[in-house]
């Protein structure tokens, strides 16, 4: 696998976490019933079926442009609470590809520190409140030593994925501290946070699509 995402693979990571979110929608759904509204899976789901159509409509001319776009879809056609930190999360790695001809490691790590930071910022979330900040972080931390450990973009992305997925399962040992979760208490233990899911399901498909 080369060493960078190209702009048809960012368009592949994209595609590739649309159809994750989807066959997970009903499994997202009710980990939000537990601790929230109950419907995170079907807006995640249908603001990335319109996601795909604009990406797909938009005709990319940079590594950046695939999320630039998931990140206005969100952020125009989203419903709920967290669908706004999404749009705002995409947007970073729009940024951080914006002009580019593709994504390396390191920049990938700078998005997602970045994105982080303004999910942070945005929702008062912190790493244990319980919220995707949970799966961002410790996927975050991943990227940062393996670029300092100059480890390949598979790699990385690997140890991303399986950093974000630790993290996501490790929210269902926590009381919520932010959202509607925070007002059911301990009826949410058991089930992990669904954004934090979702985070870890962006991860694996950019797993996927680097080969990892």
């Amino acid at each position: 696998m080369a060493e960078q995402l190209d702009i048809a693979d960012v368009e592949r990571w994209v595609l590739a976490f649309a159809d994750a979110v989807e066959e997970e929608a009903g499994y997202l759904t009710d980990l939000d019933r537990r601790s929230g509204d109950g419907d995170f899976g079907s807006n995640m789901a249908a603001a990335l079926r319109r996601s795909r159509e604009a990406v797909a409509a938009a005709g990319s001319m940079a590594a950046g442009d695939p999320f630039q776009v998931l990140g206005e879809t969100f952020l125009g056609h989203s419903g709920g609470t967290s669908g706004p930190l999404f749009g705002m999360w995409f947007r970073e790695f729009g940024k951080a590809g914006a002009g580019a001809e593709a994504f390396t490691l390191e920049m990938l790590a700078g998005a997602t520190a970045n994105g982080w930071a303004t999910v942070a910022r945005l929702g008062s979330a912190r790493v244990g409140d319980r919220t995707m900040v949970d799966a961002i972080a410790p996927a975050s931390e991943a990227l940062a030593e393996a670029v300092e450990g100059g480890l390949s973009l598979s790699e990385g992305l690997r140890s991303a994925a399986e950093a974000a997925r630790v993290g996501a399962d490790g929210t269902s040992g926590l009381l919520g501290r932010r959202g509607r979760t925070s007002y059911v208490g301990e009826a949410a233990l058991g089930s992990p946070d669904p954004g934090a899911v979702a985070v870890a399901l962006f991860y694996g498909a950019a797993r996927e699509v680097a080969g990892a």
